[in-house]
């Protein structure tokens, strides 16, 4: 069990590992251009020599997409709790949320820089229409999926239907909201990048629109580096706080 899970630990690391070696190797042995495919080595090198921009650009499209994410969290657990607490709003708001959410979020971009001006607020507001909808799904999903058996039971018992809802709906939805909450920050981080790109003077979207115009494709892939290890760390604090907090949804893959 032990070497199972240590295995499992480095598992990643190690595919990582043979992945930058493959392709350093690729980029090496057939003189791959840094101007079309940066080698692993030189994304390294342009890490190090622009840190601190990196950094100043990273920290900016971090706090942005932590407020857009904060407003998705906020709407998306309102939403969900009043979809999923009664049938008639379920009928009525879930086809048209799924409409909404169908639309290219990319879209809107030019739309809020109209309504708010270049800055952060369309980036903003982009991390949070495009991360919205999946917190909002999981918790309807979570309450209208309420066994009618157990919600009978409890009412014989005397709950009301907002004890109902509020100590066992929303307790059964943890596991959902903490699934919703992983993918939803790995989508924030994209809202907020490709609105960066196009109505932004600063942050990694910005950044990655830059370098792309001056041929320095290495500070690009390392600015997309530097996004993708943000969502990653953010995604594994979910799931610490998700292990910790919803272990009794989990307890027979963990036994198992």
């Amino acid at each position: 069990m032990a070497h199972r899970k240590t295995a499992e630990r480095w598992a990643p690391w190690l595919l990582l590992g043979a992945i930058l070696i493959l392709w350093q190797v690729i980029c090496s042995g057939l003189g791959v251009s840094e101007f079309i495919f940066p080698s692993p080595a030189r994304i390294a090198e342009q890490l190090v020599e622009h840190r601190g921009a990196i950094a100043q650009h990273a920290w900016r499209t971090f706090w942005v997409t932590m407020a857009g994410f904060a407003i998705a969290i906020v709407v998306g657990v309102l939403l969900g709790f009043l979809i999923g607490s009664s049938r008639l709003a379920y009928a009525a708001l879930y086809p048209l949320m799924t409409a909404f959410n169908a639309l290219p979020k990319a879209a809107f971009v030019p739309i809020l820089v109209v309504w708010f001006g270049i800055g952060i607020g369309p980036a903003i507001l982009t991390a949070f229409l495009i991360s919205f909808f999946p917190i909002m799904v999981n918790i309807a999903t979570g309450l209208a999926t309420l066994e009618p058996e157990l919600e009978d039971v409890l009412r014989v018992l005397g709950a009301r239907r907002w004890d109902v809802l509020t100590k066992v709906g929303l307790p059964r939805s943890l596991p959902y909201f903490f699934g919703s909450l992983k993918v939803a920050i790995t989508l924030a981080f994209v809202g907020t990048t490709v609105s960066e790109m196009t109505a932004a003077n600063e942050g990694i979207g910005y950044l990655l629109i830059s370098a792309g115009s001056a041929m320095q494709m290495g500070l690009a892939f390392a600015g997309l580096i530097v996004v993708g290890a943000m969502a990653m760390l953010m995604y594994e604090l979910f799931s610490w706080i998700e292990r910790h907090t919803t272990g009794w949804a989990h307890r027979g893959s963990q036994a198992a």
